[in-house]
């Protein structure tokens, strides 16, 4: 039996340290990781993923330690992925998992998995997604994305995810920030955190505006819930809403859209992958090079380097 067959039965049995190591070896794009996924692809159950972002210091990480509690009490494995930036000193990420969730860490029915953005625009790291599928095959019931605000970028969480919760807070500005950034498109649910704040209703008042323009688009429209995550003022509307959202997205078909769009960009990234490793040969390589200096003086156009690049035999 081969180390892969080793790690494909041990996340099959829900082995934690199992989990881990295969996280690694994908997050790491170990040359045994492909072979991994392809291994657990039929053993992958469909678990329903939520994504939860917002700007920096809305109070995710102390929102989402709550929300997930009471998915704990209904005896639901738990698996969070938190994207974070990345250090541009070690490449990792700046915040760790179990500082920010510590109360959490200690549940057996919870896997916490902190992962860098390594320069992925929208926030959300390239192999989050192999990742989520990974920990389902561990046996998880749920699977949650949280990750940095990074303004348009946050479209990559609403494509990763069944159920997006955007999280703001009170402060002046805000609800600019929430229309430039796109958040209106791709919210399933709103949260005003920290609304004990002067500014929440004002704010609760300018998103109800807002919505206003999505009627008849869609029949979900996004609910608002008010918050105070650090006493847990309204977690639990918010549970019972994403509850909801998940249960019509099931009802109105829009649950296997979400995945098999998920299927069409996952495809689509591996081929995308495997044309420019076949594409960029050594002899390829070298050229590049060798015209380099010809495109910084403005006299070889790209196009037709690129041109010549077709032509280069392998």
């Amino acid at each position: 039996m081969t180390d892969i067959k080793l790690i494909s039965e041990g996340l099959k049995n829900n082995n934690y340290r199992i989990l881990a190591r295969a996280i690694s070896l994908v997050e790491n794009e170990d040359e045994q990781a492909d072979g991994l996924l392809n291994e657990v692809f039929r053993d992958t159950p469909p678990v329903y993923r939520l994504g939860v972002t917002g700007p920096p210091g809305a109070g995710k990480s102390t929102l989402l330690s709550r929300l997930v509690r009471l998915f704990r009490e209904q005896q639901k494995k738990i698996g969070i992925i938190v994207v974070d930036p990345t250090s541009p000193f070690t490449g990792g990420a700046v915040l760790g998992d179990r500082i920010r969730m510590n109360e959490l860490s200690s549940d057996p029915g919870i896997f916490i998995r902190s992962m860098a953005t390594r320069g992925s625009l929208g926030g959300l790291s390239r192999t989050a997604q192999d990742v989520a599928d990974l920990m389902a095959v561990a046996g998880m019931d749920l699977i949650v994305f949280e990750t940095v605000g990074v303004g348009q970028g946050e479209l990559d969480v609403a494509r990763a995810s069944d159920t997006t919760v955007v999280v703001l807070v009170p402060e002046s500005g805000d609800s600019i920030q929430a229309m430039k950034a796109g958040l209106m498109e791709i919210a399933d649910i709103f949260v005003i955190n920290k609304s004990d704040r002067d500014g929440a209703e004002k704010m609760k008042i300018e998103l109800e505006m807002m919505l206003q323009l999505r009627a008849g688009e869609d029949k979900w429209i996004p609910p608002i819930v008010k918050t105070i995550a650090n006493n847990g003022d309204g977690i639990n509307e918010l549970f019972d809403t994403v509850q909801q959202h998940g249960k019509y997205i099931r009802n109105a078909g829009i649950l296997k859209d979400k995945r098999s769009a998920r299927m069409i960009e996952k495809i689509q990234a591996l081929v995308s992958r495997d044309l420019l490793n076949q594409f960029w040969s050594p002899g390829r390589q070298e050229l590049l090079k060798n015209k380099l200096e010809e495109l910084l003086d403005r006299t070889l156009l790209p196009v037709n380097l690129i041109k010549d690049l077709k032509n280069l035999e392998k």
